[in-house]
């Protein structure tokens, strides 16, 4: 196998990943030992599963020789912005998980003055835009759908936790 672009941004991707995961965690115990309380948890592994799968296939699929489409990268790298301004807006509620305080409001600040789910829609351009980037036309669709159909059952998991709490 050739290292080349793909491998190395899918490194940095994952790189990233790992460290939200932490943060993500540590959000994690400090909701729960203060009440807080996850729902959906049974679909959690599978959006593990997919997003690793996603990485690794971009790793061993996408050829080193293949060169990026600079314009399409910089757009993923410019989504890490939001990405991080998303993160930054939950503050210590941002998690990967559904987890809910009792009486706790909804956050209404950064860009979830605009959208519900800010951070979906973020991951469901991310998902088929970097296989795009390097031309990856099969992972794009095929983890983009995936990514959607988990995401469309995420959502209504969310909604329905939440529904409760849009009144205070």
């Amino acid at each position: 196998m050739e290292f080349g672009w793909a491998q190395w941004v899918v490194l940095i991707v994952a790189g990233l990943r790992m460290a939200e995961l932490v943060h993500a965690r540590r959000n994690l115990t400090r909701l729960i030992a203060r009440g807080g309380v996850e729902h959906g948890a049974r679909h959690y592994p599978l959006f593990v599963l997919l997003h690793g799968s996603w990485l690794l296939a971009l790793f061993f699929l996408v050829h080193g020789d293949v060169l990026p489409s600079l314009p399409l990268l910089a757009l993923f790298a410019a989504l890490q912005a939001v990405r991080v301004w998303i993160i930054a807006s939950l503050g210590p509620y941002w998690t990967t998980r559904i987890v809910t305080l009792p009486d706790a409001p909804l956050i209404r600040r950064g860009p979830y003055r605009f959208l519900r789910h800010p951070n979906y829609l973020l991951v469901a351009v991310e998902i088929p835009l970097l296989p795009l980037a390097f031309g990856a036309w099969d992972i794009a669709a095929l983890f983009g759908a995936a990514n959607l159909a988990l995401l469309a059952y995420r959502i209504r998991v969310e909604e329905a936790v939440l529904a409760e709490r849009r009144d205070l």
